[in-house]
């Protein structure tokens, strides 16, 4: 009976989001064998994209023959719950998942869409890559981030304190001190 156990697989979740963009270029770059080879390689189990409003459809699997589970979807009213239960979290670089995911704690990889013309979101994801909070990739790295990724090396992001400044604009503004 023991034996059963053993080969029983911690559920591990990669959650994939790109917002309520287009992002198709994401979306193809989880959908290929050897991206989700990977992701198996290292101890995932399941791959949910939330892919909005993307005319590419990924390859569902129900995971039968020990590969990957794989599912999507295309929006939701909320995704806090799907990031909470991830157990890595591929976003696009909008600045409300990023920092959502960084608030919950989890591992993540923030992919950069080339596609945008004034692409400031690059800007916030390359910023808190250097601090150390996630890894940031574009489509056609993020193979390589996956393969390479050290989960150990990411610190926990502490939000600031924003008081100080906004009392600090109230007294510019006139207002008094509470």
């Amino acid at each position: 009976m023991g034996d059963t156990d053993d080969c029983i697989k911690t559920e591990r979740t990669v959650f994939v989001t790109v917002g309520t963009t287009c992002f198709d270029a994401l979306v193809k770059a989880v959908d290929t064998q050897g991206f989700k080879s990977k992701l198996s390689a290292r101890g995932y189990t399941h791959l949910l994209i939330q892919m909005g409003r993307g005319s590419y459809i990924p390859t569902k699997s129900t995971g039968e023959d020990g590969s990957l589970v794989v599912d999507f979807f295309t929006f939701s009213s909320s995704i806090a719950d799907y990031l909470r239960s991830a157990s890595l979290v591929i976003s696009h670089a909008g600045s409300g998942s990023i920092f959502e995911t960084l608030r919950l704690r989890k591992p993540l990889i923030v992919v950069v869409n080339e596609d945008l013309m004034d692409n400031h979101q690059s800007e916030l994801a390359e910023e808190l890559a250097e601090r150390k909070h996630l890894f940031c990739a574009r489509p056609q790295t993020l193979y390589q981030t996956i393969a390479t990724m050290n989960l150990e090396s990411l610190l926990p992001y502490h939000p600031g304190d924003a008081a100080p400044v906004a009392k600090l604009i109230n007294r510019f503004l006139g207002f008094p001190d509470d």
